[in-house]
Order: structure tokens, then C-alpha cells, then sequence
């Protein structure tokens, strides 16, 4: 009697219905509204019974060749005429590839997504642009305001996937853009436009048609609050070459970085400057970052970022004042607030600079973020420069990661970093010890090479109250 409860039971835990996440794979025994693992809601749908059959061989249509054989050019990236975009997605866009281009709204998705359509058209080959936003009038409006019109490049306003693929096959392009894909909706799939099983399907359509006919395709998606790309997860991983727009709502300047590129690197960074008559690359950015002045100015510090593998020579700007009352404030713009608060209990504990009854605001010249830890020299350097109200040494740029023990540890890529500042018109640069092991430094630049920060305050400062280079306060 017990064995057969203990069978039945068996068989009813075995025909019990499982569900499954959309977005991980995640499963449970009931449904839930939000997935335990990704914390995505409405992605918990009932998992079906897994099919019994087996898929058998079938006789190949095309059997494989030899590797020597294969023809390479067909899978050559061909420039779009955007130096900057190509430059992110590794020379220009493969036939037959799928780029995926998201971002916030407002930040030129589309103003970019036209002119490469523009540029290629004037090259002679076929684009197809779809709207699923805009009205084909509208666009034109902006094609027009951005000087992007061209005879072969076809505008249609759909929202439907089927309409949407019958008008690929009508043009035939070279290239399509569909702008975005998350307002396309099949009448086969359940749900309104945006949805997980939308976004899916409407995604591996258009990816299995540009794969078939040898048609570069640039989708734009949206993004949701925290920044990520809307939709599935598998949308990622289904396209080819993801690309990422970043920037600030009130800086013209824009940054596209390549998140996933199956054709190039993805450590290139493209920089963009977002205007009234489109949006223009910019080969050489790093002016956009410092301010010019006549004299130096107190509270002010250069530093060199690398995004991705190029250079940026970048101003830091702090401003010190006694706190009026209660906690001090800690303000930054384009800087990580956490690493503003180390520097700062560094400055205290280890170099001897008090900022701790002060209220403390730090900011970057031109809406660059400045995330990684080789600017913690410059910004420690900025803030007791605005405590003291002294100007730093002319044509002086601070690289170097600050840690807990107040040492300085090197950056990656000093090399680098210390040719784009030489080539700005930086004399000198003050670095961490032991980060001169790649070479000599670049002609024209004295680099003082210091353990701690202390040691770094110390000789910049010394140097700025006797008006001397610091070379002088080494030389004694």
C-alpha cells in the first residue's frame, strides 16, 4: 500500500506542470510574476512537455568545402563613411551582419542610423529605412535638417513584421535600418509591440532574412531605466555586433562603444558631437576637455582617461568651502561619487590634507565620465589645490590609481596616455613609481615618477608656491 503512494505521488510530481523564465532559463514549480534569478516580471510563462522525437539526418543541399577554398570577400566589412562609427565596429559593416544600436532616448540613434543610411546610398547601394516611430514625412524632415537625402535610400512607416519583410523583398537593399525594432509586432505572436515574445520574433525574422539575402541590418532598440537593453536577453546574443550610445542629456558630446563585435575589437570608442545639424565624428576629441585660459587657476587638475584604446586628455575641476553646518556635502558631475569619498578620506588620513569639515564639489570640463581609477591622482590633486587656492604647475597632467595605504599604483596603457598629453602641449606628468617599464617617455615630456600621494602633493605644490617646475624640487 505504501510503495503504491509513494508511486502515485511520483507520477503526479512528474506530470506537474514546470515554468520557465523567458529571459534565463530560470524554472519553478508555480508561477510567479517576477523571476527569481534576473528579477524581470511577466518573463514566467508554463514550460512545455519536451517532444520525444529525434531530428534524423537529411542530405545536405551544399556539402562543406575546404577551409582554403571558402571565399573570404564576402565577409569583408565595407566602410559606411561614418569614421568614427566604423571605427567601432572594426572598419565598417559586414554584408549579411545584424548591428544592434541602443540607447537612451533623444541621444541620436536615429540622427546617426540616417546619415549612415545617407552615405550609403550616395555610394549607390540600395537602403531601405523603416520607421516604426515617425511618419515617413517626419524623417524627411530630419534627412533634410541633416543634409542626408539621397535618391536610392527608400523610407517606409510600418509597424507590421509582415509588411515589414515584403518591403525588404521589394527594394531589395544592400542595407536596412529599423528604427526600433521594439515597434514592430507580428500578427502570428500574442501580446502588444515591445514585448518579450514580440521582441523575439520580430528580432529572429529580421536577422534570418539579412542572413539569407546578404543584407547588412541596423536595429535600434530602446533601453530600459537601470540602462540595459529592453527586451530579451537573447536578442544579444542573436545579433552580430552590439553598440551602446552613451553621453549626457545637456553635453553635445556623444560616445558609442561596442559591446559585443563577432567581426572587430570591443575596446574601441567613437566619439560623436551631437548638434542642430546632425551629428558630426569627432577624429580628435580631446580638446572638448580642457578649458582655455590665460592663467592657471586654482582647483583645476589634467588627467589622460583611455576609452577603450584611445586616449583622452580630460580637466578635472574641484571647489572647496567650509561646511555651514551639520554634514558636508559631497556633489560630483561625470565622476564616481564612492571615489570621491576615498580620495578624500585618503587626502585626510595619509597626506595630511583636511577635508573632512568641508563641503567638497567635483566635475569634469565638457560631460566627460571619467570611471576608471587612473584619474584618483588628478582629482586628489584638484581638490587640495582648491583648498589651499593654488594654482597647480603649467602644462602638468596627473596620472596614477590612488590606494587605502596611500600609495599610487600605475595605470595601464602609460604609453599612451602620455603621447596624446605631449601632443596637447603637456610638459610634464607626474606618475606612480615603477611606470616607466614600457619605454622611454615621448620627446618634449619630463615625467617624476612618486610612491605615495603624499610625496605627490608634496612636490607638485612645492613646486606651485615657488613658481618652479618640478624637475627644480628633484634636481635638490
Amino acid at each position: 500500500m505504501a510503495r503504491h503512494t509513494l508511486g502515485h505521488v511520483a507520477s503526479r510530481a512528474a506530470n506537474r506542470p514546470t515554468y520557465r523564465c523567458s529571459e534565463c532559463g530560470w524554472t519553478a514549480v508555480k508561477w510567479v510574476g517576477r523571476c527569481g534569478e534576473c528579477q524581470a516580471w511577466g518573463t514566467v510563462a508554463e514550460a512545455g512537455a519536451p517532444a520525444a522525437a529525434r531530428t534524423s539526418a537529411v542530405q545536405p543541399a551544399r556539402p562543406a568545402v575546404p577551409i582554403a577554398d571558402v571565399d573570404a570577400q564576402t565577409a569583408r566589412a565595407r566602410p559606411t563613411g561614418v569614421g568614427e562609427f566604423d571605427r567601432v565596429l572594426g572598419g565598417g559593416i559586414v554584408p549579411g551582419a545584424v548591428v544592434l544600436m541602443a540607447g537612451e532616448p533623444g541621444i541620436g540613434k536615429s540622427t546617426l542610423a540616417l546619415d549612415v543610411a545617407a552615405r550609403a546610398a550616395r555610394e549607390g547601394s540600395s537602403v531601405l529605412y523603416v520607421s516604426g516611430e515617425e511618419s515617413a514625412a517626419q524623417v524627411k524632415l530630419r534627412a533634410e535638417r541633416i543634409g542626408a537625402v539621397a535618391d536610392t535610400l527608400f523610407l517606409a512607416a510600418e509597424t507590421d513584421l509582415a509588411t515589414v519583410l515584403g518591403q525588404i523583398e521589394l527594394v531589395d537593399p544592400a542595407l536596412v535600418i529599423v528604427d526600433s525594432v521594439q515597434t514592430i509586432a507580428s500578427a502570428d505572436v500574442d501580446g502588444a509591440p515591445g514585448n518579450v515574445g514580440q521582441v523575439r520574433e520580430v528580432a529572429s525574422a529580421l536577422i534570418q532574412s539579412a542572413k539569407r539575402r546578404g543584407t547588412a541590418a541596423v536595429l535600434i532598440g530602446h533601453v530600459t531605466k537601470d540602462g540595459s537593453i529592453a527586451g530579451p536577453r537573447v536578442l544579444e546574443h542573436l545579433v552580430d555586433v552590439v553598440v551602446q550610445f552613451e553621453g549626457e542629456r545637456h553635453s553635445r558630446l556623444r560616445l558609442v562603444r561596442a559591446v559585443k563585435n563577432r567581426f572587430g575589437p570591443t575596446d574601441e570608442v567613437g566619439c560623436f558631437d551631437l548638434g542642430d545639424a546632425g551629428i558630426v565624428g569627432l577624429p580628435d576629441p580631446s580638446g572638448l576637455f580642457l578649458t582655455s585660459r590665460d592663467r592657471p587657476v586654482p582647483g583645476t587638475c589634467v588627467t589622460v582617461t583611455l576609452e577603450g584604446r584611445r586616449p583622452l586628455v580630460a580637466e578635472l575641476q574641484a571647489l572647496v568651502s567650509e561646511a555651514a553646518a551639520g554634514s558636508p556635502r559631497r556633489t560630483t558631475s561625470g565622476l564616481d561619487p564612492s571615489r570621491l569619498a576615498m580620495v578624500l578620506a585618503v587626502l585626510g588620513q595619509r597626506a595630511g590634507v583636511p577635508l573632512s569639515r568641508h563641503d567638497c564639489y567635483a566635475a569634469t570640463v565638457g560631460g566627460v565620465r571619467l570611471g576608471e581609477p587612473a584619474a584618483d591622482l588628478g582629482l586628489a590633486l584638484a581638490l587640495t589645490s582648491a583648498l589651499l587656492d593654488l594654482p597647480l604647475p603649467t602644462g602638468t597632467v596627473a596620472l596614477g590609481e590612488v590606494g587605502l595605504a596611500g600609495d599610487l599604483r600605475p595605470v595601464t596603457g602609460l604609453p599612451r596616455r602620455l603621447t596624446e598629453a605631449a601632443r596637447i602641449g603637456f610638459t610634464e606628468a607626474v606618475v606612480p613609481a615603477g611606470s616607466l617599464t614600457e619605454g622611454a617617455p615621448p620627446a618634449g615630456m619630463r615625467v617624476h615618477e612618486v610612491s605615495t600621494l603624499a610625496d605627490a602633493v608634496a612636490l607638485v605644490l612645492t613646486a606651485a608656491r615657488a613658481g618652479a617646475r618640478p624637475e627644480a624640487l628633484l634636481a635638490d
